[in-house]
């Protein structure tokens, strides 16, 4: 049993790269991908730490983009973390989340919400700085109690204290990671909330540049989205993947490699996800 998907403290996750290799190893797992958000920072402790476990370490990350105004991530696998223009754009992206980091502190305090990014960035710890670790912040200042309503009426998409961040494009974010000679999936797309013809135009928008790979099992996705999906992978010809979407004790239901206990994605699916990487 494997699992194609978790992150880690260099993203939006709460346990080390070891950790998260302890876990996996604990769990019975022979192969772990670490996919952080826009980040390979994580890669060299985690390569590191499989190299002293019996858990085989997958290269993994996952960008973010967006199709039309619906939220699209791209998971990576098994591609050259040194890659110059892979690297290069995760620079251009995680420059353009400080700018805008430092433009939602500015509307939050002009909004009367007294915060500094001192505040902020003692809730992110190695990770990036993103809208949970000011969520954080808000509520350690007594202005919130709970989460929600600070999305609900500031951080939320459009509310008043939120800023948009720079994003790849779906097309860059597969063709940089096939470039790297890595596969490129789109990730849980049950969430989308997309039709299935809309989801079929992503997928055939994407398949010119490179697209591999569908992440059909996650713990999100029902029976009845997990048997459409993998139609899908059958009728367009892409690698089935999969994996929990672990961020540690932020889903304290869920665990490492089974999800919410039912999840069990095969060896087998990394074995396909390899020969399709050596012929991208």
């Amino acid at each position: 049993m494997i699992d194609l998907h978790c992150h880690s403290i260099f993203s939006d996750g709460t346990s080390t790269p070891e950790e998260l290799v302890a876990l996996a190893e604990q769990a019975g797992l022979t192969a772990l991908a670490l996919t952080d958000h826009d980040t390979t920072a994580g890669f060299d402790r985690f390569m590191a730490a499989g190299e002293a476990s019996s858990v085989e370490t997958i290269p993994g990350i996952e960008l973010s983009a967006e199709f039309g105004r619906t939220p699209l991530h791209i998971l990576g696998y098994l591609f050259d973390n040194e890659n110059l223009a892979l690297q290069e754009a995760l620079t251009w992206v995680r420059q353009g989340r400080a700018e805008r980091n430092i433009q939602m502190l500015a509307r939050l305090n002009t909004l009367g919400y007294d915060l500094t990014m001192d505040d902020v960035r003692k809730h992110a710890g190695d990770e990036l700085v993103g809208r949970p670790h000011f969520a954080a912040a808000l509520m350690e200042r007594g202005h919130f109690k709970h989460p929600n309503k600070i999305y609900q009426q500031l951080l939320g998409k459009d509310k008043a204290a939120y800023v948009n961040r720079r994003r790849l494009s779906p097309e860059q974010c597969v063709e940089l990671i096939c470039g790297a000679g890595g596969v490129a999936a789109i990730a849980h797309p049950g969430q989308m909330k997309l039709t299935s013809n809309k989801l079929r135009r992503l997928i055939r928008q994407l398949l010119p540049h490179g697209l591999g790979g569908l992440e059909v099992l996650h713990p999100a996705h029902a029976p009845h989205q997990v048997l459409a999906l993998e139609r899908i992978c059958t009728e367009l010809d892409l690698v089935v993947t999969g994996g929990t979407d672990f961020h540690g004790t932020l889903t304290p239901d869920l665990r490492l490699g089974t999800g919410f206990g039912t999840l069990h994605v095969s060896d087998q699916l990394l074995d396909k996800l390899r020969a399709r990487a050596s012929g991208c």
